[in-house]
C-alpha cells in the first residue's frame, strides 16, 4: 500500500526538487528554532549584561559590556539558595505523596475494579474542566481551617503537598498505563497466593517505570512553576518557593540582576526536561500499547 504525500518521491528524487525540500525543512527547522530558544537566549544574554544595556533601545543581541557577576550577585542578594532548598522540599514532598495515593487510585480503579469505578473516574475527570483559579477560594478556605481536624495549615508544607495529591491527570495518565498491562500476568500471580498490594508492589510497579518517571516530571515542575497558591499559602518569606521569593525581592534589584536571578530559576527544570525528553516520550505513548 503506497503513502500518498505532498510532493511524490519522483518530484523528491530530482536534483530541483531536493534542493527546494532542504530549503523548506531548513526555513521551517530555523524558524522554530528561533520560536522557542530565542526567548531563552534573551534572557540568559540580559543576565551578563549591565542595567543600562538591558534596556536600550535598540537591544543588543551580544552582550557588550559583559558582567557574569550579576549571577553571584543574584545569588547572594535574593538569597537563592534557601528558596532554592524550599522549592525541591515541597516538590519531591508533594511527588511522594503522589506516587503513593494516586498510583493506588489508579490501581484500584484499573484492576481492582470498584463498585461505581467508572463514575468515580468519570467525575474526577471532570474536574479537569473547571479552571484551577475558580479552585482558589475554596482550596484557601479549607487550608486557612481544614475540616474535622481544624488546623491552620498556612506557612506548613501541608499546603503544597496536600491539594496537589488531588491531580485527576495524574490518575488517569497512571490509570490507562495500568490498562494495558495483560490481566493474565496479574491473574497467574494472584493463582500463586499474592496478595492484590503485593501485586502491585512487584509486578505493576517495576512495569510502570516510563510512567511513573512522567508522572514524577510532571509533579515536580508543577510546583516548581506554581506561583499563585504559594504566595497564597506561604506569607513567611522564609519558607517561600523561588518564584514567589524573586517577586517578593525584586522591588530595588537591578534588572540584570533579576534577570539573572530568574535564568537561575528555570534552569533546574529546563535541564530535567531536556535530560529525561526520551523518558517523557517513551512514558506518555507506552500506555496506547497492549500485549
Amino acid at each position: 500500500m503506497s503513502t500518498r504525500t505532498l510532493v511524490s518521491p519522483a518530484q523528491l528524487a530530482r536534483p530541483r526538487g531536493k534542493a527546494l525540500y532542504w530549503t523548506v525543512f531548513g526555513l521551517v527547522v530555523t524558524g522554530f528554532t528561533l520560536v522557542f530558544l530565542g526567548p531563552l537566549y534573551w534572557m540568559i544574554s540580559s543576565g551578563f549584561k549591565d542595567s543600562q544595556e538591558v534596556v536600550r533601545t535598540p537591544p543588543t543581541w551580544v552582550p557588550q559590556s559583559f558582567a557574569p557577576d550579576n549571577y553571584s550577585r543574584a545569588w547572594e542578594v535574593m538569597d537563592l539558595s534557601t528558596l532554592l532548598f524550599n522549592t525541591l522540599y515541597y516538590a519531591f514532598g508533594a511527588l511522594a505523596f503522589q506516587l503513593v495515593l494516586d498510583v493506588a487510585a489508579a490501581y484500584a480503579l484499573s484492576k481492582l475494579r470498584p463498585v461505581l469505578g467508572k463514575a468515580i473516574l468519570g467525575m474526577m475527570l471532570a474536574t479537569l474542566m473547571i479552571p484551577a483559579t475558580v479552585l482558589v477560594v475554596p482550596q484557601y478556605l479549607t487550608v486557612l481551617d481544614v475540616p474535622v481536624v481544624e488546623r491552620n495549615l498556612l506557612d506548613t508544607p501541608w499546603a503544597i503537598w496536600l491539594p496537589s495529591v488531588t491531580n485527576a491527570f495524574t490518575v488517569f495518565l497512571l490509570k490507562r498505563f495500568f490498562d494495558s498491562i495483560p490481566q493474565e500476568i496479574l491473574d497467574a500471580a494472584a493463582m500463586d497466593g499474592a496478595s492484590p498490594v503485593r501485586i502491585l508492589w512487584s509486578i505493576v510497579l517495576p512495569i510502570s517505570r516510563p510512567i511513573l518517571g512522567v508522572v514524577s516530571i510532571f509533579a515536580v515542575v508543577g510546583i516548581w512553576k506554581d506561583f499563585l497558591w504559594p504566595m497564597l499559602t506561604l506569607p513567611d518569606p522564609s519558607k517561600q518557593t523561588l518564584n514567589v521569593g524573586i517577586y517578593s525581592l525584586s522591588n530595588g534589584v537591578p534588572v540584570n540582576v533579576l534577570i539573572a536571578a530568574l535564568t537561575i530559576a528555570s534552569l533546574p527544570t529546563l535541564l530535567l526536561f531536556l535530560v529525561f525528553q526520551r523518558n517523557i516520550m517513551s512514558g506518555l505513548t507506552a500506555g496506547g500499547l497492549k500485549g
